[in-house]
Protein backbone atom coordinates (compact mmCIF):
# COMPACT_ATOMS: atom_id res chain seq x y z
CA UNK A 1 0.00 0.00 0.00
CA UNK A 2 1.15 3.54 -0.73
CA UNK A 3 1.37 6.24 1.92
CA UNK A 4 -1.77 7.90 0.55
CA UNK A 5 -3.62 4.58 0.79
CA UNK A 6 -2.65 4.26 4.44
CA UNK A 7 -3.81 7.85 5.00
CA UNK A 8 -7.22 7.09 3.47
CA UNK A 9 -7.43 3.89 5.50
CA UNK A 10 -6.68 5.84 8.67
CA UNK A 11 -9.48 8.29 7.89
CA UNK A 12 -11.95 5.46 7.24
CA UNK A 13 -10.97 3.78 10.50
CA UNK A 14 -11.42 7.01 12.45
CA UNK A 15 -14.85 7.56 10.87
CA UNK A 16 -15.77 3.93 11.60
CA UNK A 17 -14.70 4.29 15.23
CA UNK A 18 -16.90 7.39 15.53
CA UNK A 19 -19.86 5.43 14.18
CA UNK A 20 -19.27 2.66 16.72
CA UNK A 21 -18.80 5.14 19.60
CA UNK A 22 -22.11 6.70 18.54
CA UNK A 23 -23.76 3.28 18.90
CA UNK A 24 -22.10 2.92 22.30
CA UNK A 25 -23.49 6.32 23.29
CA UNK A 26 -27.04 5.34 22.33
CA UNK A 27 -26.71 1.97 24.07
CA UNK A 28 -25.47 3.60 27.29
CA UNK A 29 -28.20 6.24 27.05
CA UNK A 30 -30.82 3.51 26.61
CA UNK A 31 -29.43 1.64 29.61
CA UNK A 32 -29.64 4.75 31.78
CA UNK A 33 -33.06 5.88 30.60
CA UNK A 34 -34.88 2.56 30.59
CA UNK A 35 -33.49 1.36 33.91
CA UNK A 36 -35.61 3.92 35.77
CA UNK A 37 -38.88 2.39 36.85
CA UNK A 38 -42.00 4.47 37.30
CA UNK A 39 -42.94 5.48 40.85
CA UNK A 40 -44.69 2.76 42.79
CA UNK A 41 -46.14 2.27 46.27
CA UNK A 42 -44.16 0.27 48.79
CA UNK A 43 -45.56 -0.81 52.11
CA UNK A 44 -43.34 -0.74 55.21
CA UNK A 45 -44.32 -1.61 58.81
CA UNK A 46 -43.25 1.77 60.23
CA UNK A 47 -44.35 4.26 57.61
CA UNK A 48 -47.09 2.44 55.79
CA UNK A 49 -47.46 3.08 52.05
CA UNK A 50 -44.77 5.34 50.60
CA UNK A 51 -44.18 6.46 47.03
CA UNK A 52 -40.69 5.51 45.89
CA UNK A 53 -38.73 5.37 42.65
CA UNK A 54 -36.37 2.46 42.28
CA UNK A 55 -33.91 1.27 39.67
CA UNK A 56 -34.16 -2.03 37.87
CA UNK A 57 -31.08 -2.89 35.81
CA UNK A 58 -31.98 -6.47 35.01
CA UNK A 59 -34.00 -5.31 32.01
CA UNK A 60 -31.02 -3.50 30.49
CA UNK A 61 -28.16 -5.83 31.42
CA UNK A 62 -27.92 -7.14 27.87
CA UNK A 63 -27.89 -3.61 26.45
CA UNK A 64 -25.17 -2.67 28.94
CA UNK A 65 -22.96 -5.53 27.76
CA UNK A 66 -23.57 -4.49 24.16
CA UNK A 67 -22.62 -0.90 25.02
CA UNK A 68 -19.33 -2.05 26.53
CA UNK A 69 -18.67 -4.22 23.47
CA UNK A 70 -19.20 -1.16 21.26
CA UNK A 71 -16.74 0.80 23.40
CA UNK A 72 -14.13 -1.93 22.99
CA UNK A 73 -14.72 -2.18 19.23
CA UNK A 74 -14.59 1.60 18.83
CA UNK A 75 -11.32 1.67 20.78
CA UNK A 76 -9.78 -1.04 18.58
CA UNK A 77 -10.82 0.79 15.41
CA UNK A 78 -9.36 4.00 16.82
CA UNK A 79 -6.08 2.24 17.63
CA UNK A 80 -5.96 0.92 14.07
CA UNK A 81 -6.68 4.42 12.73
CA UNK A 82 -3.86 5.94 14.77
CA UNK A 83 -1.43 3.23 13.66
CA UNK A 84 -2.44 3.65 10.01
CA UNK A 85 -1.89 7.40 10.34
CA UNK A 86 1.63 6.73 11.61
CA UNK A 87 2.36 4.32 8.76
CA UNK A 88 1.10 6.82 6.19
CA UNK A 89 3.45 9.48 7.55
CA UNK A 90 6.35 7.10 8.13
CA UNK A 91 6.69 8.19 11.76
CA UNK A 92 4.88 8.17 15.09
CA UNK A 93 1.51 9.96 14.68
CA UNK A 94 2.17 12.87 17.01
CA UNK A 95 3.21 15.70 14.71
CA UNK A 96 0.21 18.06 14.92
CA UNK A 97 -2.99 18.74 16.86
CA UNK A 98 -5.08 16.36 14.76
CA UNK A 99 -2.77 13.49 15.60
CA UNK A 100 -2.51 14.55 19.24
CA UNK A 101 -6.31 14.61 19.46
CA UNK A 102 -7.04 11.20 17.97
CA UNK A 103 -4.27 9.66 20.09
CA UNK A 104 -5.52 11.49 23.19
CA UNK A 105 -9.05 10.19 22.61
CA UNK A 106 -7.58 6.70 22.24
CA UNK A 107 -5.66 7.07 25.54
CA UNK A 108 -8.74 8.37 27.39
CA UNK A 109 -10.94 5.53 26.15
CA UNK A 110 -8.16 3.01 26.83
CA UNK A 111 -7.78 4.25 30.42
CA UNK A 112 -11.53 3.81 30.93
CA UNK A 113 -11.53 0.26 29.54
CA UNK A 114 -8.49 -0.79 31.58
CA UNK A 115 -10.00 0.63 34.77
CA UNK A 116 -13.30 -1.07 33.89
CA UNK A 117 -11.64 -4.48 34.27
CA UNK A 118 -11.05 -3.83 37.98
CA UNK A 119 -13.71 -1.31 38.96
CA UNK A 120 -17.41 -1.08 38.18
CA UNK A 121 -17.17 2.03 36.02
CA UNK A 122 -19.78 1.17 33.43
CA UNK A 123 -21.76 4.18 34.61
CA UNK A 124 -19.00 6.32 33.11
CA UNK A 125 -19.57 4.84 29.66
CA UNK A 126 -22.04 7.55 28.66
CA UNK A 127 -19.84 10.60 29.45
CA UNK A 128 -16.73 8.84 28.13
CA UNK A 129 -18.41 8.08 24.80
CA UNK A 130 -19.59 11.70 24.56
CA UNK A 131 -16.12 13.07 25.32
CA UNK A 132 -14.47 10.77 22.78
CA UNK A 133 -17.00 11.70 20.10
CA UNK A 134 -16.53 15.43 20.75
CA UNK A 135 -12.74 15.06 20.58
CA UNK A 136 -12.79 13.04 17.37
CA UNK A 137 -15.43 15.29 15.80
CA UNK A 138 -13.31 18.37 16.52
CA UNK A 139 -10.24 16.58 15.19
CA UNK A 140 -11.70 15.64 11.81
CA UNK A 141 -13.61 18.90 11.21
CA UNK A 142 -11.30 21.62 12.57
CA UNK A 143 -7.88 20.15 13.33
CA UNK A 144 -7.39 17.77 10.41
CA UNK A 145 -4.17 18.10 8.44
CA UNK A 146 -2.80 15.73 5.76
CA UNK A 147 0.10 13.46 6.66
CA UNK A 148 3.41 15.28 6.41
CA UNK A 149 7.03 14.89 7.57
CA UNK A 150 8.01 16.07 11.03
CA UNK A 151 9.59 19.45 11.57
CA UNK A 152 13.34 19.09 12.31
CA UNK A 153 13.01 19.68 16.07
CA UNK A 154 10.65 16.69 16.40
CA UNK A 155 12.91 14.22 14.62
CA UNK A 156 14.17 12.52 17.73
CA UNK A 157 13.74 9.31 19.68
CA UNK A 158 12.63 11.51 22.56
CA UNK A 159 9.40 12.22 20.65
CA UNK A 160 8.31 8.63 21.27
CA UNK A 161 9.46 8.64 24.89
CA UNK A 162 8.22 12.06 25.97
CA UNK A 163 4.94 12.28 24.06
CA UNK A 164 3.81 8.70 24.73
CA UNK A 165 4.29 9.24 28.48
CA UNK A 166 2.41 12.55 28.30
CA UNK A 167 -0.50 11.08 26.33
CA UNK A 168 -0.96 8.11 28.67
CA UNK A 169 -0.75 10.42 31.69
CA UNK A 170 -3.32 12.76 30.16
CA UNK A 171 -5.79 9.94 29.51
CA UNK A 172 -5.65 8.75 33.12
CA UNK A 173 -5.73 12.29 34.52
CA UNK A 174 -8.88 13.07 32.55
CA UNK A 175 -10.52 9.86 33.75
CA UNK A 176 -9.71 10.84 37.35
CA UNK A 177 -11.20 14.29 36.66
CA UNK A 178 -14.40 12.75 35.31
CA UNK A 179 -14.74 10.77 38.53
CA UNK A 180 -14.00 13.86 40.63
CA UNK A 181 -16.68 15.79 38.73
CA UNK A 182 -19.13 12.94 39.40
CA UNK A 183 -18.25 13.17 43.09
CA UNK A 184 -19.09 16.88 43.18
CA UNK A 185 -22.37 16.32 41.33
CA UNK A 186 -23.49 13.57 43.71
CA UNK A 187 -22.25 15.49 46.75
CA UNK A 188 -24.36 18.50 45.77
CA UNK A 189 -27.33 16.21 45.19
CA UNK A 190 -26.98 14.60 48.61
CA UNK A 191 -26.61 18.01 50.26
CA UNK A 192 -30.09 18.84 48.97
CA UNK A 193 -31.51 15.51 50.09
CA UNK A 194 -31.67 12.04 48.60
CA UNK A 195 -29.99 11.11 45.33
CA UNK A 196 -32.17 11.09 42.27
CA UNK A 197 -33.24 7.71 40.93
CA UNK A 198 -30.70 7.53 38.12
CA UNK A 199 -27.88 8.41 40.53
CA UNK A 200 -28.60 5.64 43.01
CA UNK A 201 -26.72 3.16 40.86
CA UNK A 202 -23.49 5.16 41.17
CA UNK A 203 -20.88 4.31 43.81
CA UNK A 204 -20.73 5.98 47.20
CA UNK A 205 -18.88 9.26 47.62
CA UNK A 206 -16.13 7.47 49.53
CA UNK A 207 -15.53 5.03 46.67
CA UNK A 208 -15.41 7.85 44.09
CA UNK A 209 -13.02 9.85 46.27
CA UNK A 210 -10.64 6.91 46.66
CA UNK A 211 -10.78 5.92 43.00
CA UNK A 212 -9.95 9.41 41.77
CA UNK A 213 -7.00 9.54 44.17
CA UNK A 214 -5.69 6.13 43.15
CA UNK A 215 -5.75 7.02 39.46
CA UNK A 216 -3.82 10.25 40.03
CA UNK A 217 -1.33 8.57 42.39
CA UNK A 218 -0.81 5.77 39.88
CA UNK A 219 -0.02 7.98 36.89
CA UNK A 220 1.68 10.95 38.57
CA UNK A 221 5.16 9.33 38.42
CA UNK A 222 4.70 8.83 34.67
CA UNK A 223 3.80 12.52 34.25
CA UNK A 224 6.91 13.42 36.26
CA UNK A 225 8.95 11.29 33.88
CA UNK A 226 7.29 12.98 30.89
CA UNK A 227 8.30 16.44 32.18
CA UNK A 228 11.87 15.30 32.84
CA UNK A 229 12.08 13.60 29.43
CA UNK A 230 10.87 16.81 27.82
CA UNK A 231 13.65 18.76 29.52
CA UNK A 232 16.27 16.28 28.32
CA UNK A 233 14.85 16.48 24.79
CA UNK A 234 14.92 20.29 24.96
CA UNK A 235 18.61 20.21 25.82
CA UNK A 236 19.25 17.90 22.89
CA UNK A 237 17.23 20.03 20.45
CA UNK A 238 17.78 23.60 21.69
CA UNK A 239 20.86 23.29 23.94
CA UNK A 240 18.98 24.20 27.10
CA UNK A 241 16.97 22.10 29.55
CA UNK A 242 14.37 24.70 30.42
CA UNK A 243 13.37 28.00 28.86
CA UNK A 244 9.97 28.80 30.40
CA UNK A 245 8.34 28.34 27.02
CA UNK A 246 4.52 28.55 27.46
CA UNK A 247 4.07 24.80 27.00
CA UNK A 248 6.93 24.01 29.38
CA UNK A 249 5.53 26.44 31.92
CA UNK A 250 2.03 24.96 31.84
CA UNK A 251 3.37 21.41 31.96
CA UNK A 252 5.17 22.41 35.15
CA UNK A 253 2.01 24.09 36.51
CA UNK A 254 0.10 20.85 35.89
CA UNK A 255 2.82 18.92 37.72
CA UNK A 256 2.65 21.33 40.68
CA UNK A 257 -1.16 21.18 40.77
CA UNK A 258 -1.31 17.37 40.86
CA UNK A 259 1.60 17.29 43.33
CA UNK A 260 -0.39 19.67 45.56
CA UNK A 261 -3.41 17.38 45.24
CA UNK A 262 -1.42 14.34 46.36
CA UNK A 263 0.33 16.30 49.10
CA UNK A 264 -2.96 17.65 50.42
CA UNK A 265 -4.42 14.16 50.64
CA UNK A 266 -1.42 12.45 52.19
CA UNK A 267 -0.14 15.07 54.64
CA UNK A 268 -3.03 17.45 55.28
CA UNK A 269 -5.73 14.82 55.03
CA UNK A 270 -7.90 16.50 52.42
CA UNK A 271 -10.78 14.30 51.35
CA UNK A 272 -14.06 14.71 49.58
CA UNK A 273 -15.18 18.03 48.18
CA UNK A 274 -11.93 19.98 48.62
CA UNK A 275 -9.85 17.22 47.07
CA UNK A 276 -12.25 16.87 44.15
CA UNK A 277 -12.10 20.60 43.38
CA UNK A 278 -8.30 20.53 43.51
CA UNK A 279 -8.24 17.52 41.18
CA UNK A 280 -10.46 19.38 38.70
CA UNK A 281 -8.25 22.46 38.91
CA UNK A 282 -5.19 20.36 38.10
CA UNK A 283 -7.01 18.78 35.17
CA UNK A 284 -8.04 22.20 33.88
CA UNK A 285 -4.38 23.23 33.68
CA UNK A 286 -3.66 20.14 31.58
CA UNK A 287 -6.55 20.92 29.22
CA UNK A 288 -5.52 24.57 28.97
CA UNK A 289 -2.03 23.48 27.95
CA UNK A 290 -3.42 21.01 25.45
CA UNK A 291 -5.98 23.29 23.82
CA UNK A 292 -5.06 26.95 24.28
CA UNK A 293 -1.26 26.76 24.33
CA UNK A 294 -1.14 24.32 21.42
CA UNK A 295 -3.44 26.37 19.20
CA UNK A 296 -2.98 30.00 20.22
CA UNK A 297 0.26 29.93 22.18
CA UNK A 298 3.66 30.99 20.92
CA UNK A 299 7.11 29.57 21.44
CA UNK A 300 9.11 26.57 20.38
CA UNK A 301 6.26 24.10 20.95
CA UNK A 302 3.84 25.42 18.33
CA UNK A 303 3.37 22.20 16.39
CA UNK A 304 -0.41 22.29 16.06
CA UNK A 305 -0.21 22.47 12.25
CA UNK A 306 -3.03 25.06 12.17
Amino acid sequence: MTNSSWAYLSNYLIYSSMAVFTLAFFAHAYETAWSVRTPELESTPKTGNTLTRTMDYTRTEKVARIATSFMILGFLLLVAGVVARGVSAGRVPWGNMYEFSITGAMAFCGAYLVALRKYDLRWLGLPVSIAVLLTLGTAITILYRPSAPLVPALKSTWLVIHVSAAIISGGVFLLANAIAATYLLLDAMEMRGERKAWAKRLPSLEVLDQLSYRLVAFVFPLWTFAVIAGAIWAENAWVRYWGWDPKETWAFITWVAYAAYLHARVTVGWRGRKAAWLCLFAGSTFLFNYVYVNIWGSGKHTYSGL
